[in-house]
């Protein structure tokens, strides 16, 4: 460090202020790995070959962020490869990402700001990561039942209460959690696969080629597009008629488990899930857990219904 620092801009009779400092550490030196310094203050390492330039980073044992400038592609690769371990975030800057730069290191709150060893793990900042450490959690442990009424999100194995009246006719303020509709059967055709597959466009072989669909250990011969099974799904446990259910705006956790042939008759079993009414509007947000079943009782879609329904039924 030099003896002395030049304020420059600054009143020094009035705080403690520090100029830029630039350093140059000598070849194979520590201290740049084990001192950490905070203000305005940069140290230049030289290096011989992108392999030292990564050893001598990961020197540092953890870092919340690292910057690499370059426009080679290669270059930016191998680098970030070697330097990913040892930061919990990594700007890799050329022309192009310049003009929208952020800057070394600046947290952002879409962004996780932290990384490993003395650097914190990972997690300091950045969206909800960074409020969750500020928060109490606690894992709960119980039966379905309970789980259910703790946390007023239904659980699967959790009790149902099936009603003379459909859910899609219930509001907001009538709905419960764990409210259910069992719906009719359909018997999937080949007519229905075919009837999809002019409409949408999509021939992939298993639902078009019976002999290539037959010699995949998957599907053993011609199967339903999944989607197609979603589809039916939705006829079968919709209330068509105009009521409290105001719009689908999506499913989440979608997945198709097992497969649907001609021949196989499938159903529904949809369950509120989670009610959240919305200070703003008239309406809330209705989570439905949705499981299609074949004729043998085995799941072969699950997924969440993600539903906009009125809060009340009257004016």
């Amino acid at each position: 460090m030099p003896d002395a620092v030049e304020v420059v801009g600054a009143d020094s009779e009035s705080g403690a202020f520090m100029g830029p400092v630039l350093l140059r550490a000598r070849p194979g030196a520590s201290e740049p790995h084990d001192v950490e310094p905070f203000g305005p203050v940069s140290t230049v390492l030289t290096y011989g070959s992108l392999d030292e330039a990564v050893e001598l980073a990961a020197r540092g044992r953890g870092s919340l962020a690292g910057s690499l400038v370059t426009r080679d592609p290669e270059v930016a690769r191998r680098v970030t490869l070697g330097l990913a371990p040892w930061h919990g975030r990594l700007l890799v800057l050329d022309r192009v990402a310049a003009p929208e730069s952020t800057g070394h290191g600046s947290p952002l709150p879409v962004l996780v700001h932290g990384g490993p060893g003395r650097a914190g793990g990972g997690e300091e900042l950045g969206g909800i990561r960074g409020v969750l450490h500020h928060m109490q959690r606690t894992a709960i442990q119980g039966s379905p039942d309970m789980l259910t009424a703790i946390t007023n999100r239904w659980t699967t194995g959790a009790a149902r209460s099936d009603g003379d009246v459909h859910p899609f006719r219930k509001s907001i303020a009538e709905l419960r959690i764990g409210d259910t509709i069992r719906s009719a059967t359909h018997t999937v055709t080949l007519n229905d696969i075919e009837r999809f597959t002019d409409l949408t466009g999509d021939t992939f072989y298993a639902h078009t080629d019976p002999e290539a669909a037959a010699a995949n250990p998957l599907f053993g011969g011609i199967v339903a597009h999944g989607y197609l099974v979603v589809s039916l799904a939705a006829g079968l446990f919709v209330d068509p008629a105009p009521g409290p259910v105001l719009a689908n705006f999506g499913v989440d956790r979608l997945r198709f488990l097992t497969p649907v042939k001609a021949g196989d008759t499938i159903d529904v079993t949809l369950t509120v899930k989670q009610i959240t009414p919305r200070r703003s509007a008239d309406y809330g947000e209705v989570r439905w857990d949705a499981v299609v079943a074949n004729a043998d009782g085995e799941p072969v879609a699950t997924y969440d219904v993600l539903t906009l329904v009125a809060k009340t039924t009257g004016p």
